[in-house]
């Protein structure tokens, strides 16, 4: 069987790819993650996936390479991951009881041979205190996490509903990428 290599320092994806992949490694990407202009919304995360799946690819040709991105979309503003506690607090403030989508692109590569997916989930939250807002940005969790929340850690308690697949959100579908990784290793064997 080929070697897998997670392209992500991510260890929320480390913990979750190891509920379908047994044994992998962990290399983070170096890649510059400059979006270009014309690319659309939906397309980012999957673009991103693929981006530092390639760019670990290069040093690891005969092993299959995990790619994957998460960004969270509300009114056609992509949030990324806060700059600063004022910037988590605007990105919370504008999800505050409010549907968003959570889009995360997933990326294989091995050699030439690659494919990705994106997997889009609803999620909304409940209105939101400044006491609230406040009191989560000190606890730093929103500092790492697209969208300034993590729904499996504190930001569980900000998160009203999820509309599709949970384990998206937490930043990996593990669901769909096992079907992928199946037919992917079948394919690259």
């Amino acid at each position: 069987m080929k070697k897998i290599v997670l392209a992500s320092a991510s260890p929320r994806r480390q913990e979750l790819l190891k509920d379908i992949v047994a044994d992998f490694s962990v290399v983070p990407s170096d890649a510059d993650e400059k979006v270009p202009e014309n690319l659309s919304i939906c397309d980012i995360p999957e673009y991103l996936a693929l981006l530092k799946a390639k760019d670990v690819a290069k040093n690891y040709s005969d092993a299959v390479v995990i790619g994957s991105d998460t960004i969270v979309v509300i009114d056609d503003k992509v949030l990324g991951k806060p700059k600063d506690a004022q910037d988590a607090y605007y990105m919370l403030k504008l999800l505050s009881g409010k549907k968003h989508m959570v889009m995360t692109g997933c990326a294989l590569v091995c050699g030439d041979k690659e494919m990705s997916f994106t997997e889009t989930t609803e999620v909304e939250f409940f209105e939101l205190t400044d006491e609230e807002i406040d009191s989560y940005i000190l606890s730093k969790d929103p500092f790492d996490k697209a969208g300034a929340y993590g729904v499996q850690t504190q930001g569980k308690t900000l998160v009203k509903g999820i509309y599709g697949d949970y384990y998206s959100v937490a930043g990996l579908p593990v669901g769909r990428l096992k079907r992928e990784l199946e037919s992917f290793l079948i394919a690259v064997e």
